[in-house]
């Protein structure tokens, strides 16, 4: 019997806002549900391989492509650096796993903070979310241009660019708009699509693998640690997205299994690609090249096989990758709105869905990310663009932050309804790992993007002021 992903029959918590209502059924007596707009024939429930592929996707964007580049200046020690990311970022989607069985709504870690902690709590974390969803639309469209240029040279024209980043933002936006059931295909195939490449470079990597290529184990002054610090910091965020099937588990058939699994095997399956991916390149192209390399996988590709066609092979599979991306994020974006605006802490017509999907949500997060990318290319610099996505950095983390603080709010606060006992001792510890790992990522973000991203958080207060008042005069 598939679980229909209503919200848990247990009591709520002591202090914890009790349900809220869907706008769209206020004054009936009934709690939201996740299956509103999912009746149409475009609207499809994700099945296990489509929420693993969610996940995938919405972590392994166009980064990877220049990762082992990025971290060749520290040596083959930056692979420890990966091997305890690895770790941090499985403890983390082991707890979104454990927070979705309790309660599998959509809307992800909005849902857990505002239960565990109340409105204003709630509407941070959705609000963090959000933002971080259209400005790194933003940042994918314009990056996915730069790939575009090896097939399509279009750097000579900036309004040429421009339309470019316009179209790679509104495909993805146009499938959302579709319904779920084409957000599915659309992720399936380009998650199958680009990691089967880099799978192939990883391993036929291993084929042309050069020991002496590696360079030295650590080539960066300040020890081992500062190393494997430095080298994390550039790391960290290549893991954001592990909390995708989560956020999207009102729209995940059997979502107190699915999304958990989803969660632990599309992280897995990022962390494969980025390991073996940047082992690969380590052993085919030698570290003084690497140090600069701009493309390093058409690097790898050309020594591994010969020729100069590596570069356009790389750059189609890093166009699939961020259209993916762009596909997933999209979704997330629109998933979380909506969470927040069928509580009512969002404007209510974030709430309302058709094809399974908050078109009213899709629309407004692609066109926010069009302006911005607009106005990147209108102003001719990069610096208040570079300076918004840096602030991402920050919001993207405070979620996770929150998030594993209402699940060791959870576990300490003793509710047996929600933690079984047998569980506790290995949920708290995977729970103050996960805590720790957020806590590195708010750290690695350095102080600027700190600075900036809590002005640009708490610019959300106003927001939820009015709709607080909205909704205690209404």
């Amino acid at each position: 019997m598939h679980d229909t992903g209503t919200v848990p029959h247990s009591a709520p918590a002591p202090g914890s806002p009790a349900p809220a209502q869907d706008p769209a059924s206020a004054g009936t007596g009934h709690l939201p549900s996740p299956e509103r707009g999912m009746g149409s024939r475009h609207a499809r429930r994700f099945g296990l391989p489509v929420a693993t592929a969610l996940v995938m996707g919405n972590i392994i964007g166009g980064g990877i492509f220049l990762l082992p580049a990025s971290v060749a200046p520290y040596g083959t020690i930056s692979l420890v650096a990966f091997g305890v990311l690895t770790v941090g970022a499985i403890a983390l989607a082991l707890v979104f796993g454990r927070l979705a069985q309790r309660d599998p709504r959509t809307g992800g870690p909005y849902v857990y903070v505002r239960e565990a902690f109340g409105d204003f709590a709630g509407f941070l974390a959705a609000w963090s979310y959000w933002i971080t969803s259209w400005v790194s639309n933003a940042a994918l469209a314009v990056t996915a241009v730069g790939y575009l240029d090896v097939l399509l040279p279009v750097h000579d024209s900036p309004w040429l660019m421009m339309t470019a980043a316009l179209v790679v933002q509104w495909l993805p936006a146009l499938a959302n708009l579709a319904g779920t059931r084409y957000v599915g295909a659309v992720q399936l195939v380009s998650t199958v699509l680009k990691f089967v490449p880099l799978l192939l470079v990883a391993i036929g990597g291993l084929f042309f693998f050069d020991p002496d290529n590696l360079g030295p184990f650590q080539a960066s002054e300040g020890g081992a640690l500062g190393a494997v610090s430095a080298s994390a910091a550039i790391l960290l965020f290549s893991y954001l997205g592990v909390e995708s099937a989560a956020v999207s588990a009102g729209e995940v058939r059997n979502p107190r299994r699915n999304v958990a699994r989803a969660t632990v095997l599309g992280t897995l399956g990022a962390a494969l690609v980025y390991l073996l991916g940047t082992l690969a390149v380590f052993g085919t192209v030698a570290h003084d090249k690497l140090l600069t390399s701009s493309a390093p996988f058409t690097d790898a590709v050309n020594a591994m096989f010969g020729g100069t066609w590596g570069g356009a092979a790389v750059a189609c599979a890093a166009l699939v990758s961020i259209m993916g991306a762009l596909n997933g994020w999209t979704l997330l974006s629109a998933q979380t709105a909506y969470a927040a605006a069928r509580d009512g802490l969002f404007p209510a017509r974030f709430a309302v869905k058709r094809r399974g999907v908050s078109t009213f949500g899709v629309t407004v997060t692609v066109v926010l990310a069009s302006l911005l990318t607009v106005y990147n290319y209108m102003a001719g610099t990069a610096r208040v663009f570079e300076i918004l996505v840096l602030v991402t950095t920050f919001t993207a983390t405070v979620p996770y932050l929150l998030a594993t603080a209402a699940q060791l709010y959870f576990l300490v606060s003793g509710q047996r309804d929600r933690v079984r006992p047998a569980r506790l001792a290995r949920d708290a510890v995977l729970a103050l790992a996960a805590f720790g790992f957020s806590m590195w990522l708010l750290a690695g973000s350095g102080y600027a993007a700190v600075y900036q991203g809590v002005l640009f958080l708490f610019a959300g207060v106003l927001v939820h002021a009015w709709m607080s008042a909205r909704k205690a005069r209404a």
